[in-house]
């Protein structure tokens, strides 16, 4: 039987349900938001949790929806069998009943703020564009109808645009004889955009008069829902706007429809006749509790069930890294100081750390101190809650990495961060050390660098292999070779000359438990070397200078032999 695809890349939902893709029913979101009321409701989850499907969503079931000539289009039957559909006629009711807004700012990600703000205006204007049948009727005035296609020509002055949705609501209401329905996706891009463009302030002050004319001063507006990444309300965006609901990541609402269950899961791995892998899926992809629900991340899910069911591999993949530029990890690593670094390490090794969480920071504010740092990283899904608890008035979470995909992320940041770092470094004195047999001189530098630098034990052998090649890349008239093959087996490291008339340095490594076991562990590399009879190859090749090296490593320790 042929199994529908999976929806990869698919943020519409008019797309979702007409064509055959794999569809996890969402729609009972919908019922809440009919139950729970609220007038301007943001939604903050981290990328790609599906906030643009959810908006989607929303639009085709509320909207009144006209073509450009002004006749009706039915959108009733894409909700044809869903969960919602199902609910009773109470919700039904609502169906197609609202004018509706739906403006996306995630085009203003751009280099400068006039290229920025041409993108928010193009998104602007094609909402007009899409309303265009207002012009058509008599309900807006012929001034209106000069600055409605002002700004659908993207003829009108900044301040005309700063209004834009106010004054759009209130020519739809006009029409429709119904308030306006405004949904906002991906708000937080503009901010963070500029604020790592340089032109912050420029860009807050046009969102801000965006958002407060829209949604504080709005007497043509039903209900809005905005998502993003992250609350900002010291941005002063919301301020004053007392009917504000926000739904974060801490919060038991909503919860489920973000991100797919557990049972959801089960059900998309069973379709496809992978549930043998459910393990696997489970170790590289959940590991996110919104409120108390446990919720699975949907990108890396459906790509890691097409590409098994594809055969494009066999292995999971940190799928969910390659969304963004993962820019927040680095600036934890770059910034870290000892505290940090070895908090950072814990994480690593499986552990949890304790952080006090503050909803309302600005992106100004995130680069100020390694504790905002932390937070951010927790709004935008690098860390998950293991559990909470309420110290002095403040919430304090216990966090954890969530899952092997985001491991790998903060294990790539950080080898990123270490050879960026062995580039800036003098390390003269190491070679030196190392040319000249100088045990003593190698163990105390390379102990010395473990220490500033940032480890990861769960991955003890390749960590300590990788480390130390980087360190020793650069010696001088030396080539690097790492797992050579050569004799009998495999020496973990090689320095050799061009010339067979210099020198072949053989290292081999081992990693103790305990730290009184160095000695002994030095002693097992070097007899290693001689019994496996690392050095034969190089006889061949014409060398007869050699250093043998048994290393051994216990956490930031390093002990170095001479054989």
């Amino acid at each position: 039987m042929l199994k529908h695809p999976l929806p990869i890349g698919v943020e519409f939902f008019k797309d979702m349900v007409t064509k055959p893709y794999y569809y996890v029913d969402k729609t009972l979101m919908i019922k809440d938001m009919l139950d729970k009321g609220g007038k301007v409701n943001l939604f903050t989850r981290p990328r790609r949790f599906g906030k643009t499907l959810a908006l989607s969503m929303l639009r085709t079931f509320f909207e009144q929806e006209l073509d450009q000539t002004g006749s009706p289009v039915d959108n009733s039957h894409y909700f044809n069998g869903t969960h919602i559909q199902q609910a009773g006629e109470s919700y039904a009711g609502y169906m197609g009943q609202y004018p509706v807004v739906f403006l996306s700012l995630k085009s203003a990600k751009q280099p400068d703020f006039q290229m920025a703000y041409s993108c928010l205006k193009e998104e602007i204007a094609g909402e007009f564009s899409r309303h265009a049948y207002l012009m058509q009727t008599d309900c807006i005035s012929s001034a209106d109808k000069i600055k409605f296609q002002q700004l659908a020509d993207r003829t009108a002055g900044r301040e005309e645009y700063a209004t834009s949705l106010m004054f759009l609501s209130k020519c739809l209401k006009a029409y429709h004889n119904k308030n306006t329905i405004i949904l906002i996706d991906e708000y937080d891009v503009p901010l963070e955009n500029s604020y790592f463009r340089g032109f912050y302030h420029e860009m807050v002050d046009f969102i801000r008069s965006l958002f407060e004319s829209a949604l504080k001063t709005n007497e043509s507006l039903e209900f809005a829902v905005i998502t993003g990444c992250l609350r900002i309300s010291k941005e002063s965006i919301f301020t004053g706007l007392n009917n504000l609901r926000v739904v974060s990541i801490l919060n038991e609402g909503f919860a489920e429809y973000f991100g797919f269950t557990p049972d959801e899961v089960a059900e998309l791995l069973a379709y496809y006749g992978v549930s043998n892998r459910k393990q696997e899926v489970k170790n590289w992809y959940n590991g996110y509790l919104f409120g108390q629900t446990e919720i699975y991340n949907p990108w890396s899910i459906i790509n890691y069930v097409d590409d098994i069911i594809s055969q494009n591999t066999q292995f999971p993949k940190p799928y969910w890294s390659n969304t963004s530029s993962n820019s927040i990890i680095r600036e934890l690593v770059e910034q870290a100081d000892m505290e940090a670094k070895q908090e950072i390490e814990e994480l690593m090794e499986g552990k949890t750390i304790e952080k006090t969480i503050h909803e309302d920071i600005t992106y100004e504010d995130i680069y100020k101190s390694q504790e905002n740092l932390w937070n951010f990283l927790f709004f935008t899904g690098y860390l998950k809650k293991v559990s909470e608890r309420f110290k002095e008035d403040s919430i304090c979470l216990e966090l954890a990495i969530p899952n092997t995909e985001i491991r790998y992320i903060y294990r790539r940041s950080i080898l990123e961060w270490f050879q960026k770092e062995v580039t800036q470094m003098n390390l003269s004195t190491l070679y030196q050390a190392v040319l000249e047999g100088n045990a003593q001189a190698f163990s105390d530098i390379v102990s010395g660098q473990l220490a500033e630098t940032i480890s990861f034990f769960d991955y003890a052998e390749n960590y300590y292999h990788g480390f130390l090649c980087g360190l020793l890349k650069g010696c001088p008239g030396y080539f690097t070779l790492s797992n050579r093959e050569s004799g009998n087996g495999r020496p973990d490291i090689v320095l050799k000359t061009p010339s067979v008339r210099g020198m072949v340095i053989l290292m081999e490594l081992k990693i103790v438990k305990e730290f009184e076991q160095m000695e002994a562990g030095c002693d097992a590399a070097l007899k290693q070397i001689e019994e496996q009879g690392y050095e034969t190859s190089f006889y061949k090749e014409g060398f007869r200078n050699f250093l043998k090296y048994g290393v051994c490593f216990y956490r930031k320790e390093c002990l170095v032999k001479k054989g």
